[in-house]
């Protein structure tokens, strides 16, 4: 009678420990996502240093600033003939009042396409409507637009070859 007593005990101990609990609540969440206009940059004008001529036994430079003015250093001097000095000109659009970063590159080489001489354009800067001033960011207008430009140092070496030197870089926004 014992073991009966005993037996009747655990199996309702173990069936109020396997009862089913039915309490249950809902949430009912929120779900979203906003779409912007993407960003994109256009070209409106390209990065030209002018004419010049250098000194055979003396480089030096040729400084084309955000604003479009043009200085020289050292053996370079400077030229009105055409082709004249022209900033790199950009036009960027987006999403209204979005913030944005500009990427120039280090440096960029330009080669003379006949001899393959070379020089190199460093210490690019950026100048955006935006923040009227050089830097490195902007921001898009109510209208989402904005533009900067973007000028340079080329350094000219002594004795230069002549020619018309071109390359290529890119900007990113």
């Amino acid at each position: 009678m014992k073991k009966l007593t005993m037996l009747i005990a655990a199996v309702v101990m173990m069936a109020g420990f396997t009862a089913k609990v039915n309490a249950q609540a809902t949430e009912n969440t929120a779900a979203a996502a906003k779409i912007v206009t993407p960003i994109a940059i256009s070209e409106t004008s390209s990065l030209h240093f002018g004419t010049m001529a250098v000194l055979a036994g003396q480089g030096g430079t040729c400084v084309l600033s955000t604003a479009g003015e043009r200085s020289a250093t050292g053996g370079v001097n400077l030229s009105i003939q055409t082709p004249s000095a022209s900033n790199a000109a950009y036009s960027v659009s987006g999403a209204v009042n979005t913030t944005y970063a500009i990427t120039l590159p280090a440096s960029i080489t330009v080669s003379e396409s006949v001899s393959s001489a070379s020089m190199t354009i460093n210490a690019l800067k950026a100048r955006t409507v935006s923040a009227a001033q050089d830097g490195l960011t902007g921001t898009l207008s109510g209208s989402g637009s904005d533009s900067f430009t973007v000028g340079g140092t080329l350094n000219v070496t002594a004795g230069q070859t002549t020619g018309l030197y071109q390359g290529t870089f890119d900007v990113t926004v």
